[in-house]
């Protein structure tokens, strides 16, 4: 980032851009850098033209295409929704043409964190216990089940165990098993079963949904043992005698899930899920370029960061094509954008729908403008493999998952595909926790960092200022990465929030 002085108001982020960003308001009639006086009053985190853009030229933000202008832009208007939108993506994708070996730290010099080793290989950053519904029908009583040990008792005398969640969803039945809909659905109550923050788990079904849990069983690997326990209400004969055989069962598990013990692990067990959310105009320029800096130190020493919502990259996925070690890499990212297209046609919508109100208000424009600051979440590590939703990730380094933009769906996906920790950035005020993983939650400007103190645990307000830096801001974000990997508790989890993300995406007809 370019800062143009200490006290300047607006600041320029490539000096091919035509408009820069305001770092407080800017009042009608002050006077810019380069003689450029603004014309009305402009908004913390909204854009300023510097230079006049005729119509139909393209306004530069970032160094790249972030739209163009519907009307004559003089310099020192607004850059906004009244007078820019955006065209087709037509950028240009290079495959692999910056494919190099992530450079990784030697071994002695990476650093370690404090965690649960699970007897498939995989780390844990907490000490869970899951009840897995298989359909909206078992909802009910799977969440009385987990009631009873977090909020009635059940749960003294075993220090050790972080609580009981119920991942309870609204599907399960009226789908057919050969949609993308189910194999999304069973893929992600699957890969949450064997999440390692969940050091046991207990399946409850309804016992006639289509969503049969033996087929999930079957099909995934899910083998049946102390930890690993399935039932059905209809088999038991009703909800209360359900919720008394499942509770009997886990008060089976807790003595084992309590003696677990944090040990040394190296970085090669953390999986780092990377999300934005209600984000604003500082988000591409503070937090997510902060969260790119420790996403590389993470990956640097041999652990892995998953980068996801792919209507989030678009426009801006020639940067990360450019990154891929091979060109099979960068085609099945493409291929995931082409099936986006086709997509949201046939739903009668466009991949530019995204942003949101609140990302307008706070000053984004288009998607791809909102893209080109997302994209700065994955630093700049090559990217090692694409995933679709829910795939287990089987990859260390930089890599990417397709998701949908929503993000309780988003990051749902990532935490199936295996992701143990997540650092969300907003600018906004995002306020939402993912059990079982720890929600590390990221505000891209001072003013609402301390409006909404008791929901953010870290602040990248600084760099927008000119008090801090990205670097700065991402070596912070690292090492609070790794506290909170070997127990640190989260604002979210002080509060005991995240029982109502779990958001499988839904996809098909609902018969």
């Amino acid at each position: 980032m370019s800062v143009l002085d200490e006290v300047s108001p607006i600041i320029l982020l490539n000096a091919k851009d035509n408009v820069a960003v305001a770092r407080r308001t800017v009042r009608a009639g002050e006077r810019l850098e380069g003689g450029v006086v603004a014309a009305t009053e402009v908004p913390s985190g909204h854009k300023i033209a510097l230079r006049a853009v005729p119509l139909g030229d393209s306004v530069v933000k970032y160094g790249q295409v972030i739209g163009f202008a519907t009307v004559p832009i003089a310099p020192g208007d607004q850059v906004h929704l009244h007078n820019m939108a955006m065209h087709e993506s037509e950028v240009q994708h290079e495959f692999a043409a910056d494919a190099r070996a992530t450079p990784l730290l030697p071994e002695a010099e990476r650093r370690t964190f404090q965690g649960y080793l699970r007897p498939d290989g995989q780390v844990g950053t907490r000490n869970y216990i899951g009840i897995v519904s298989s359909v909206n029908c078992s909802a009910t009583v799977s969440r009385a089940i987990a009631d009873a040990f977090n909020n009635k008792g059940g749960l003294e005398g075993f220090p050790n165990v972080d609580g009981v969640v119920a991942l309870t969803h609204g599907m399960g039945c009226a789908l057919s098993l050969k949609t993308e809909g189910y194999t999304y659905l069973a893929r992600t109550l699957s890969g949450y079963a064997r999440n390692p923050n969940f050091a046991a788990i207990l399946m409850i079904g309804l016992g006639c949904e289509s969503n049969q849990i033996s087929f999930i069983t079957e099909k995934y690997g899910l083998e049946e043992g102390p930890m690993l326990r399935t039932m059905t209400i209809q088999q038991l004969g009703g909800t209360r005698k359900t919720v008394e055989q499942a509770s009997a069962i886990i008060r089976e598990m807790l003595p084992a899930v309590n003696a677990a013990e944090r040990t040394t692990q190296p970085l090669s067990g953390l999986k780092l899920a990377l999300e934005c959310g209600g984000s604003d105009g500082y988000s591409g320029i503070s937090a997510n370029p902060a969260l790119g800096f420790a996403s590389d130190l993470l990956v640097q020493n041999g652990g892995t960061a998953v980068l996801a919502e792919t209507p989030e990259i678009y426009g801006a996925e020639h940067l990360l094509t450019r990154r891929a070690v091979s060109p099979a890499v960068a085609q099945k990212l493409m291929d995931r954008i082409v099936w986006w297209r086709d997509y949201t046609e046939r739903h009668g919508m466009e991949l530019n729908n995204n942003p949101s109100h609140g990302n307008k208000a706070g000053g984004l424009t288009t998607i791809l403008e909102k893209s080109l600051g997302a994209v700065a979440k994955g630093g700049s590590m090559p990217l090692e493999a694409v995933y679709e939703y829910a795939e287990i990730i089987d990859k260390t380094g930089f890599v990417f998952m397709d998701t949908p933009g929503y993000d309780p769906v988003a990051v749902t996906g990532q935490i199936a595909g295996g992701c143990n920790m997540l650092i969300f950035t907003t600018g906004r005020g995002s306020v939402s926790g993912w059990k079982p993983v720890p929600t590390i939650k990221v505000a891209t400007n001072t003013e609402m960092y301390e409006h909404m103190d008791e929901d953010m645990d870290l602040n990248c307000g600084g760099i927008v200022t000119g008090d801090d830096t990205i670097e700065a801001a991402g070596r912070r974000m690292f090492e609070k990465l790794l506290a909170v990997a070997s127990g640190e508790r989260t604002l979210s989890e002080i509060y005991d929030y995240g029982d109502n993300e779990f958001v499988p995406w839904q996809l098909g007809a609902v018969t």
